[in-house]
């Protein structure tokens, strides 16, 4: 007889397919995220990937977290098993003489050893559903664990998208220096000539003195996200930049990448696998709590050596001992034990609910992903048509202003616009790429799906 109830693990309900329309250009009939950042086709990504996985301090500490769950596994086990605790003592004693007995002010010795043995009999099962709580909360550590490396793999990616995009603003920002300092010369060419006020000189240097305040800004966002890379690497920034080499522009993967369907959220994300296991570890507590109704049946025994002097401990007749069974049984508590079992169901349904909520919640974060590469896309595709017209006007412009037909001011607007454009450019490069990061990150690649269980000593 066990207490308790059997757990079944839940069956998560969720979507027959994505809502967002850009799950159509990807592959939906299965998803194989396990090495997601290879799709990168950078090798430089790569390489820091390897480094994080090697020595991240907080990913060691989830590790860390799972031997404490073995650990504590192997302590509800033991309760399975009987004890023995061995014991000795040697004193030498002095009766007080004003007691009045015979033997007053004499003084003895006394020697004891001796084993002490207890067993409690696991008859209705509470023991073994602590077991399997134990179970459920070392693999469930296990799934943090994971969980804690897809979010580690994301933020490294993230953190060298983010990297190389400054890099490449930063490119195009001392681009468009170059760009307008040629204006300055020609402003202050044709204005030695007569042929231009000095506005036009003016307002050349102030266009190009407000580019060129541009880049410092980037470079600090850059510094930091440099510091933050270093970080996860478990490194320090200073041996971290080496790590990065030469930008080869901003790391894009396929549009046809693999994510699979909804339902395969439920097994490939291991907050969602983590919440389960909670879930299971929490419904074996309500048989640890129902146990306490129960009598508990103990076998004790106690064998001891006795004797007043150390040369005779050893002989036959100094032995001693106890055996026999024995029971405890709450009759009553006032409602205590009835109580814990309440808080124990209430727990479980919170943790049923928290199940729930990370399948939700891991839908949601897919679909917003997928929400952010569809739109970013739009404006990415926009962006571009509008570098390539602001281009064609900056080459127009110049020639019109070289030859007089038209003011300085259109010369200033063309290039204000193809900075602009450029950036923005760049920028939404940089957001399609992340959002790329995020999904798979949703879609908890980063892990192989998990197929091995706890044995009988909670190891893998």
């Amino acid at each position: 007889m066990v207490v308790g109830t059997n757990y079944t693990a839940p069956n998560a309900i969720t979507p027959d397919y994505w809502h967002q329309a850009v799950a159509k250009d990807m592959n939906t009939t299965h998803s194989s995220l396990e090495r997601w950042w290879t799709k990168f086709n950078d090798p430089t990504l790569n390489d820091l990937i390897d480094q994080a996985l090697g020595a991240n301090r907080t990913l060691a500490i989830a590790y860390e977290r799972i031997n404490e769950a073995r650990a504590s596994r192997g302590i509800a086990r033991s309760a399975l098993f009987p004890t023995a605790t061995a014991s000795g003592s040697g004193t030498q004693n002095k009766v007080s003489e004003n007691i009045g007995y015979s033997t007053g002010g004499q003084t003895y010795d006394y020697w004891a050893t001796g084993v002490d043995a207890g067993w409690e009999i696991d008859f209705f099962g509470g023991v073994r559903r602590s077991i399997e709580a134990a179970d459920a909360t070392v693999e469930g550590t296990r799934e943090l664990y994971r969980d804690t490396m897809v979010s580690l793999l994301a933020e490294v990616a993230l953190n060298y998208v983010q990297i190389r995009t400054l890099e490449e603003r930063i490119r195009i920002a001392n681009e468009n220096i170059g760009r307008q300092q040629e204006s300055v010369n020609l402003t202050k060419e044709r204005f030695d000539a007569g042929l231009a006020p000095q506005l036009d000189v003016s307002q050349a240097t102030t266009n190009l003195s407000n580019t060129k305040a541009v880049v410092p800004a980037l470079r600090s966002a850059r510094a930091t996200a440099v510091n933050r890379l270093a970080t996860l690497l478990g490194r320090y920034p200073g041996n971290t930049e080496p790590l990065l080499g030469k930008s080869s522009g901003i790391p894009m993967p396929a549009n046809n990448a693999s994510i699979g369907i909804p339902a395969d959220l439920v097994r490939a994300r291991p907050d969602i696998r983590a919440a389960e296991r909670e879930l299971a570890a929490q419904t074996a507590m309500i048989g640890v709590a129902q146990a306490d109704l129960l009598p508990r049946f103990t076998l004790a025994g106690t064998f001891e050596l006795q004797s007043l002097g150390a040369d005779s401990l050893l002989q036959g007749n100094s032995g001693n001992y106890s055996f026999g069974p024995a029971f405890r049984w709450n009759i009553f508590s006032a409602g205590r034990i009835k109580n814990q079992i309440e808080v124990e169901e209430s727990r479980t349904r919170q943790a049923y609910m928290a199940y729930e909520q990370a399948v939700l919640r891991g839908v949601e974060d897919v679909e917003n992903s997928l929400a952010t590469l569809r739109f970013e896309k739009d404006r990415r595709a926009a962006l571009s048509v509008a570098v390539s017209s602001s281009q064609e006007t900056v080459d127009l412009v110049n020639q019109n202003y070289k030859e007089g037909l038209i003011d300085f001011q259109n010369v200033l607007d063309a290039e204000r616009t193809i900075a602009t454009n450029q950036d923005s450019l760049a920028e939404s490069e940089g957001v399609v790429a992340a959002a790329y990061v995020s999904l798979f990150k949703a879609l908890g690649g980063g892990t192989p799906m998990p197929e091995a269980k706890v044995d009988a000593n909670g190891k893998s």
